[in-house]
């Protein structure tokens, strides 16, 4: 269990039982989410964050109200985390009305501004500068509220990368950058793209505080999320993090991932970030088997009805958009 491993100094069961159900809820909203797709109710590109679940479960954990996010094309955990309506994340996969974009967005662009949810993005590394102009301009604005933009290791590579990041550094901005290292861009190995596989490296070289994380525990990322965000508010600010994890499949719902061999998802899935937080609340938080299946069938519930809300929601429609287009 890693970071919660010691019992004396463990967190409440009521933070364990948060930890655990943003957690699973992630899980359940992927797992369904590809049965949807599968029967043709969902349009487009449909990038699951399964295997990844603790990044965003433990970085979100660490925030607070006023604080953005900006996300990545894999941006669903992202969103949940952050406190999203799975009822509206599920309409906007369903290109309905009530979803969040209002149908028009789709699985890589749920944004919620109001709440400081930037938003997915299907561009590659186009949340870094955003993320930094957010940080920038709540500099400006004299908040001290924190911008995390959620990264991957392939987006590493994208020259914004580091010109976003050392602007953040020279302005001490409060500004959080998060890879997410699943170690493949699309099918391609990270030491096929790079010859230093520990990316968080890159901001040392330009004078940031860097770390390194296991990304398939949520508490390890919840602890190094809490310290980054205090450094932040302390005007110390960039942070760069760097969490280790991997897909538990390919890029997207048709990508059978061929390329990923059965011995390296063998050993994440023994590290799986969902049993991790259920073990943790089994055993530090002292939760029975029944209290923690209550919990599943309620969550299970909750995306059933958002289900059901969504097929009974409005189509959208070519008038609606173009009255939308022209009103934007």
């Amino acid at each position: 269990m890693g970071a919660v491993a010691d019992k004396k100094n463990a967190p409440s069961r009521e933070f364990l039982e948060e930890i655990f159900r943003t957690a699973f809820k992630i899980r359940v909203f992927e797992t369904e989410g590809i049965k949807l797709y599968r029967q043709g109710l969902i349009r487009g590109y449909f990038h699951p964050y399964l295997g990844q679940e603790g990044i965003a479960t433990g970085a979100c954990a660490a925030l607070s109200e006023g604080d953005y996010i900006a996300s990545t094309h894999r941006g669903h955990g992202h969103c949940i985390a952050w406190g999203a309506d799975v009822k509206k994340m599920v309409a906007e996969l369903l290109q309905k009305e009530t979803g969040y974009c209002k149908g028009y967005g789709g699985s890589m662009h749920i944004a919620d501004i109001e709440v400081g949810n930037l938003g997915a993005n299907g561009i590659v590394g186009a949340g870094t500068p955003l993320g930094v102009g957010a940080a920038l301009a709540n500099q400006v604005r004299g908040s001290d509220a924190v911008t995390v933009t959620f990264s991957t290791d392939g987006a590493s590579n994208n020259g914004t990368f580091l010109e976003s990041l050392n602007l953040a550094a020279i302005w001490n901005l409060n500004f959080i950058l998060l890879v997410e290292n699943n170690g493949y861009a699309v099918s391609t190995r990270i030491e096929e793209s790079t010859r230093d596989t520990d990316l968080y490296k890159r901001g040392q070289a330009i004078g940031v505080e860097s770390h390194q994380v296991d990304g398939n525990d949520p508490f390890a990322v919840y602890q190094v999320m809490k310290d980054a965000v205090e450094t932040c508010r302390q005007g110390k600010g960039p942070v760069l993090i760097e969490a280790k994890t991997y897909r538990h499949m390919g890029h997207h719902v048709n990508d059978p991932g061929k390329y990923m061999p059965e011995s390296e998802l063998s050993y994440y899935k023994a590290r799986d970030p969902v049993d991790r937080a259920r073990d943790a609340l089994r055993e530090i938080g002292d939760a029975s088997e029944e209290e923690i299946a209550a919990i599943e069938a309620e969550i299970n519930a909750e995306f059933a009805e958002a289900v059901e809300f969504s097929k009974n929601s409005p189509e959208v429609t070519i008038e609606s958009f173009r009255e939308f287009a022209v009103g934007y």
